[in-house]
């Protein structure tokens, strides 16, 4: 059978633009594809150490059993409209009118994070940043955050607005609201909503200085996704 595998971000050079297919034997698992890879020179060890593996969209362990036509996607750590606001964009984020969106009448509380480009990164002079995605997963991602935080915190609603695309400095790339009948559960799902964000939603960013690009690192994925990768693969 055949399976299209995919990368992104600091990962982006591994296959070529689009992905690319390879054939695996039937009832193959997410492991036996990745160890093919590894052994025949396509994925070090180092990088799978720190990577986390996506099947059609949604994380997988290695004991995923693949399917002919499944897209496999090997994601580095991440940098930082369906249905509600949840929405990945490629026009400056109005705030103003995302909050106005997001508040009720029962509100006694609205928490925002506007998270902006800065004009420089450990004293480097910042030109501009890229950003992109692996945007259906992305947004079910932001989809599943939002509606974890609303169980988890007891707050009412929340939005999530993420940039895509070049951004120069001062300029928006991710902004939280969340509206809450009291202010600490907003304050404390606002703070839960970026932090997890940053460290599961597969988005990267790209930071173009004065003196040359880099990709940004990322946050190391969380045990329960990272440590999918490791078992009997990375010696």
């Amino acid at each position: 059978m055949r399976v299209r595998v995919v990368s992104f971000g600091p990962l982006k050079t591994l296959f070529a633009e689009g992905g690319e297919v390879f054939e695996v034997p039937d009832g193959e698992c997410v492991g036996g594809l990745i160890a093919m890879l590894r052994d025949g020179g396509r994925v070090d060890a180092a990088t799978l150490k720190c990577a986390a593996i996506a099947v059609d969209h949604e994380y997988a362990g290695m004991d995923v059993v693949l399917h002919d036509g499944d897209e496999v996607a090997i994601l580095p750590p991440v940098s930082g409209g369906v249905g509600a606001m949840v929405e990945l964009v490629r026009v400056p984020i109005d705030s103003a009118t995302v909050q106005q969106a997001t508040k009720a009448g029962g509100d006694g509380a609205v928490c925002v994070f506007d998270g902006v480009v800065r004009d420089n990164t450990r004293g480097r002079a910042t030109l501009h940043l890229d950003y992109e995605a692996y945007e259906e997963m992305a947004l079910r991602q932001m989809v599943e955050l939002r509606s974890t935080a609303i169980e988890k915190f007891g707050v009412r609603d929340v939005a999530i607005v993420h940039r895509l695309g070049r951004l120069v400095v001062g300029e928006t790339s991710v902004l939280i609201v969340v509206a809450s009948a009291h202010r600490g559960p907003a304050f404390e799902a606002c703070r839960w909503v970026i932090d997890t964000l940053k460290k599961t939603v597969p988005i990267w960013k790209r930071e173009q200085f004065v003196d040359g690009v880099v990709w940004a690192d990322g946050e190391p994925f969380p045990d329960d996704l990272a440590a999918s990768v490791k078992p009997g693969l990375v010696k």
